[in-house]
């Protein structure tokens, strides 16, 4: 088992009070995985990515516990966890393509990126000039600064960088946003090939766009306000989803040739609740076509086949 997740409670401190945007979340992510995870925006899917290498300040850790390889992972001490990140745990963050120095050319930036942890320059370079030279670009993209290059030409360069010191949990945040459609494919394409070709060892995909990441992904899991809503084979998710908010969100989805003269495309009513203060129970209560008394119950995350697990009571 590459990664163990178990009851991370990480909430945001505001003037407000704190609010609570990851509620417990407790899921495995198995040795070459790859995992797509979605949801709304404010599901809390990015803070579930970026608490597990801990790369925001006002983030506040509850509790819960993270193992990667059988190791604990201090996501609770920022000091601590420079052993983990870039060498054991990646992110491509959300906004890749404007994550690069502007004023460092992008060798030079390499280079420091690496002597932060420890690592020589030259005795990657050869490496380094290979995986670059393997996503379609010229070695000399290292001699040219990052406004020099297109978004796609920079979305592949982080990605390579992001994955140069071989970690074993690679956390890639919304990397296709920002993309064309076909440049969308090739970088969804690159993300499998990193883990074919043990790049990686697993990853995280974290998406609003479950079709997209339908083909490269093994596992989808959703989340809804915080908490988990359902996680099963990627096939499963799109095919015999249990979960009606899982139902409702693939349902919001066009399909490809099919034309939409007499049916119109039907959103999910209503809105995601406030983390200041959330609803006790099944925080898709207020939005649930199924609810019942029951639901003012919070309902467990559990197994109700093989490697499918949903929170919900309507789900049997």
């Amino acid at each position: 088992m590459s990664l163990k997740v178990s009851d991370l409670r990480v909430y945001y401190r505001t003037l407000r009070g704190d609010v609570r945007a990851l509620d417990g979340p407790a899921f495995t992510l198995a040795d070459g995985e790859i995992m797509g995870l979605a949801g709304e925006s404010g599901s809390g899917k990015s803070t579930l990515g970026k608490s597990l290498i801990r790369l925001d300040g006002r983030m506040k850790y509850v509790g819960g516990a993270v193992e990667l390889d059988g190791d604990e992972v201090p996501v609770w001490d920022d000091r601590k966890m420079n052993d983990f990140r870039y060498k054991r745990i990646s992110l491509i963050p959300q906004y890749a393509m404007s994550a690069m120095n502007p004023t460092r050319k992008i060798g030079r930036m390499t280079a420091e990126l690496l002597e932060s942890r420890g690592v020589r320059f030259r005795e990657v370079r050869e490496e380094l000039n290979r995986r670059i030279e393997l996503v379609g670009l010229d070695v000399d993209v290292l001699d040219r600064y990052p406004i020099e290059l297109s978004g796609g030409m920079k979305q592949r360069v982080v990605m390579v960088l992001s994955t140069l010191l071989n970690p074993s949990l690679l956390i890639a945040d919304e990397v296709t946003s920002a993309l064309d459609v076909s440049t969308q494919r090739a970088v969804a394409e690159t993300l499998v090939e990193f883990r074919d070709r043990r790049f990686v060892k697993s990853m995280i995909v974290v998406t609003h766009d479950i079709s997209l990441v339908y083909q490269i992904a093994d596992s989808i899991m959703v989340m809804y306000a915080g908490r988990l809503a359902e996680k099963a084979p990627a096939r499963t998710i799109i095919e015999a989803p249990r979960h009606p908010y899982t139902k409702m969100l693939i349902s919001a989805l066009p399909e490809v040739g099919v034309k939409y003269a007499e049916k119109r495309l039907t959103g999910i009513p209503g809105s995601p609740p406030g983390l200041l203060d959330p609803p006790k129970g099944c925080r898709f209560r207020a939005r649930c076509p199924l609810a019942s008394e029951e639901c003012e119950e919070q309902p467990p995350f559990v197994e109700v086949e093989r490697d499918h697990y949903v929170a919900c009571w309507k789900a049997e």
